[in-house]
């Protein structure tokens, strides 16, 4: 018998979404529930207007993402090309991000996502924002900070200025960071930024693409790998999502099957890292089964769950747990 939140949804989707675990997921989710209990974290920052049957964001801002580039972004990756930078506040200044802070905080929000486009190196132009980051946390903001990559002067400046989370994309394979990000750097280079990260005593989420190599899975593998070498906070796991007016347009996400294979090994070489599904990855159908994927594969947490999710969750004896903030995050 169906349960009412599954009547709408095509029969072929029936199976994914039973409320039991399936043999490939038992040691992911058995590891899950003995580090973590059974709790399930659910995340809708006011990034967007998110509504479904099991969860609801507020209309205020709470956690709010700015650019301090505005929509520029010297890489013009092929599967961005800046389009998710015009989702978001603009700051290019200083002063402007802490004005733009000030008013925020005025409103009632709480936290702030403070990214920006690359320049031709893959850094983010962060250094001169240190302190104003610093005043922000005075104000009594939650900062998690989107790094690109970075040098020993910056990781530190972050860390001394209290960021809570710094983020940084990791690519595992040299001809992705060529041909996707356009950037004339390795893998060692992202690794080396993820160790000053750590290093510096700021607490890390690395993020994970996968497909990100024209939907292909081609780097992910070595990136986890790359990973489970430092002392991560939290691990975030994304989907390739192809944006209208890039060149991945018409890329197919990675099948099911590759991102479920993924997400178990992810779960087996960080037993006790906390690991998120992020915001990014596709929608439709193919969200609704990733997102079941994430729970039964033993993942703590999704931002923006698809319908029925929630309800599954708790079908499989979990307590749901929801938030506004960045899902990075969740050791808060």
């Amino acid at each position: 018998m169906r349960l009412d939140w599954r009547q709408s949804l095509p029969d072929e989707l029936l199976a994914d979404l039973e409320p039991a675990i399936p043999e490939e997921f038992k040691e992911g989710w058995e590891s899950a529930r003995a580090h973590f209990g059974n709790q399930f974290h659910f995340y809708a920052p006011s990034i967007k207007h998110y509504e479904t049957s099991g969860f609801k964001n507020s209309s205020r801002p709470f956690f709010v993402p700015v650019s301090i580039t505005g929509d520029s972004c010297r890489l013009k990756c092929e599967h961005c090309r800046a389009k998710i930078l015009k989702t978001m506040y603009e700051a290019r200044s200083p002063g402007q991000l802490l004005e733009l802070g000030q008013r925020i905080r005025e409103n009632g929000g709480e936290g702030l996502l403070i990214s920006g486009g690359s320049l031709a190196d893959g850094t983010v132009p962060l250094h001169g924002y240190v302190d104003t980051i610093a005043e922000l946390k005075r104000l009594g903001f939650t900062i998690a900070v989107h790094t690109g990559l970075v040098d020993e002067e910056l990781a530190r400046g972050l860390a001394a200025a209290g960021t809570d989370m710094a983020m940084i994309d990791i690519i595992g394979d040299s001809e992705t960071i060529r041909n996707v990000y356009h950037l004339n750097t390795g893998v060692g280079d992202f690794e080396r930024s993820l160790e000053l990260l750590c290093d510096s005593g700021v607490k890390t989420a690395p993020h994970v693409v996968i497909g990100l190599h024209f939907g292909e899975i081609k780097g992910e593998r070595e990136a986890l790998a790359m990973i489970a070498r430092h002392p991560v906070t939290s691990l975030v796991l994304v989907v390739l999502t192809s944006q209208p007016g890039t060149p991945m347009q018409a890329v197919a996400p990675p099948k099911h099957e590759e991102i479920g294979t993924i997400f178990k090994e992810a779960r087996q070489l960080f037993p006790t890292v906390p690991i998120l599904l992020g915001c990014a990855r596709p929608l439709g159908d193919h969200k609704v089964i990733t997102d079941a994927m994430a729970i039964k594969a033993g993942l703590n947490g999704i931002a923006y769950p698809a319908e029925g999710i929630v309800e599954l969750a708790r079908e499989l004896g979990l307590e749901a747990v929801f938030s506004e903030q960045c899902c990075s995050l969740i050791y808060q």
